[in-house]
């Protein structure tokens, strides 16, 4: 009975997350990414493969990255939810990443960005209120954009790639 109580309280009573500086990632390297310390910055979120069609995308993100440096964070989240497009160890995809692409962008290490293990800060991203849609993600490299006080702004499917006014006129 004290479980229930504990439980049911903490369901009504548990504020939901304002913006994204309540959450906290692992880089690649397993070192804490806190990101309120990116507050002040915009921030592009993309869950990323690099075995899929849009992996030529890390090439994008990376000139996003070193283009917009001083106004914008690119943080890319390794995820192996679909198709088995993600299949190496946190050292294989960081290999992988500067090797073909180059990259010095942030890289979290893998992780769940559907599902019953869905990582808390993709579920916040997937239900979070923004003007385009929510709901889970359906492939690799839909991008979450967020802006200086960390709230979600604009949401983009897979095929936006990142150099896209698309995504640009909002930096």
């Amino acid at each position: 009975m004290k479980t229930l109580f504990i439980l049911l309280f903490s369901v009504l009573f548990m504020t939901p997350p304002e913006n994204v500086y309540q959450f906290k990632l692992n880089s690649i390297d397993g070192e804490p990414i806190d990101l309120s310390t990116f507050k002040g910055k915009k921030i592009l979120i993309v869950n990323t493969a690099s075995e899929c069609g849009f992996t030529p995308q890390y090439a994008e993100l990376e000139e996003l990255s070193k283009k917009y440096k001083d106004q914008l964070v690119v943080i890319g989240v390794p995820a192996n939810n679909f198709g088995g497009q993600e299949p190496g160890s946190n050292e294989d995809i960081q290999t992988f990443c500067e090797k073909n692409y180059g990259v010095t962008f942030t890289l979290a290490e893998k992780t769940s960005v559907k599902g019953e293990d869905i990582n808390a800060l993709f579920k916040y991203l997937t239900s979070a209120n923004n003007p385009d849609f929510t709901g889970e993600i359906k492939w690799n490299f839909e991008k979450f954009l967020i802006d200086e006080n960390g709230k979600l702004i604009h949401r983009y499917r897979s095929a936006v790639k990142p150099l896209s006014f698309e995504i640009t006129k909002n930096l």
